[in-house]
């Protein structure tokens, strides 16, 4: 696995099964603490490709959306 410095990293190859399975890599599983039965979410563009996200970052990603699109409209009707 390559780390960069904002985080981000490189964490292997994998290759799908004939059931459309994949092995996410030990030390990627671990660097984003992902265990068995996480619940991931796979999102895709055709043009750009794929990424898996756990369930419970995408969660917290849009409640602070919520809060953020609710603080904004409070502000608004001041």
């Amino acid at each position: 696995m390559i780390e960069f410095k904002d985080g981000a990293c490189i964490c292997g190859t994998v290759k799908v099964g004939e059931r459309g399975q994949i092995v996410i890599p030990k030390k990627a599983r671990e660097y984003f603490n992902i265990n068995a039965g996480d619940s991931l979410i796979v999102l895709g563009d055709k043009n750009k490709g794929l990424t898996i996200i756990k369930a419970d970052k995408l969660e917290d990603f849009a409640q602070m959306l919520l809060q953020n699109a609710h603080e904004n409209k409070e502000n608004k009707d001041d």
